[in-house]
């Protein structure tokens, strides 16, 4: 096996090896960084990562306590203060539902799969009084991308697996059903129309299976079967395009955008090109 002793698979890596083998073998692998620029122009894609790390750290600050009045004072970015707006607005009936026994906000997940570990961070989970579940997901995407392709990330199939398999500390220990979870993703530039995922036993017996052949397929890979992926088009959103002979120039951050709305079915190469995620973009990755 190629990969370092006690490697730790997330949902940033699965999807990696599913977007770009190659990719996966670089960054994780080989350990290769390689400073090309992922999107032009530069300033915008960066001022708009830190805004979606804002918005993530002052929902967590407002969710431990931290008065909301407070928060809007720190506020000075007008698209910014347009999502905290709606979170305060319209999230609160769905991170304080009636009857809501418990809930956690910014915890990690791990179990182990295959002889690895897989692991999750969380950014809230809310624990329902008749034993219901909700994942929810802060997305910071400017377009929201179709149902379809979000169902199909390797999020919305680890997210709720990692949860029924090892998340019985959050409901006293008791074993939690596949049936018994939901996952939201809730987007503040959308306030009004969330996606929210259904989790059942068929979902988690077909993740457990889709899961494991990933790993096991990564397992047995020599050095040369780590391919480039065939879709040429992507690599402009990867910082390793140049390494890899596929241009030097970096793409544009609101083509990127409009690929991610349009995109009816995840490809190979469709995202998280070297470390600009396209689902993501803006947020805190991990």
């Amino acid at each position: 096996m190629l990969l370092s002793e006690g490697f730790v698979f997330s949902q940033s890596s699965l999807q990696d090896y599913v977007d770009c083998r190659r990719r996966f073998h670089l960054r994780y692998i080989l350990h290769l960084a390689w400073p090309a620029v992922e999107s032009e122009p530069v300033l915008e894609n960066e001022r708009y990562m830190q805004q979606g790390e804002r918005f993530h750290r002052m929902v967590h600050q407002h969710l431990s306590g931290v008065p909301a009045e407070r928060l809007s004072g720190l506020v000075d970015d007008v698209e910014l203060a347009g999502w905290w707006g709606n979170y305060l607005h319209d999230a609160q009936q769905l991170i304080t539902p009636a009857g809501l026994k418990k809930r956690y906000a910014e915890f990690v997940l791990s179990c182990s799969l295959e002889d690895c570990r897989l692991l999750a961070k969380y950014d809230l989970a809310l624990v329902h009084e008749q034993g219901q579940i909700t994942i929810v997901d802060w997305k910071t995407s400017r377009k929201k991308p179709v149902r379809q392709w979000l169902e199909k990330r390797l999020q919305s199939r680890l997210y709720p697996y990692l949860l029924v398999e090892a998340g019985a500390r959050l409901v006293g220990g008791k074993p939690i059903l596949p049936e018994q979870v939901q996952m939201v993703y809730w987007y503040p530039a959308f306030p009004d129309s969330p996606e929210i995922i259904c989790y059942n036993t068929q979902k988690h017996q077909e993740g457990a299976a889709y899961l494991s052949g990933l790993i096991n397929e990564i397992q047995r890979l020599d050095e040369s079967d780590f391919s480039m992926t065939s879709h040429t088009e992507r690599c402009a959103y990867c910082v390793y395009r140049s390494l890899c002979e596929r241009g030097v120039r970096a793409g544009n951050f609101d083509q990127v955008l409009d690929w991610l709305s349009e995109e009816a079915e995840p490809r190979e190469g469709v995202s998280s090109m070297g470390g600009f995620d396209f689902e993501q973009v803006g947020e805190i990755s991990f």
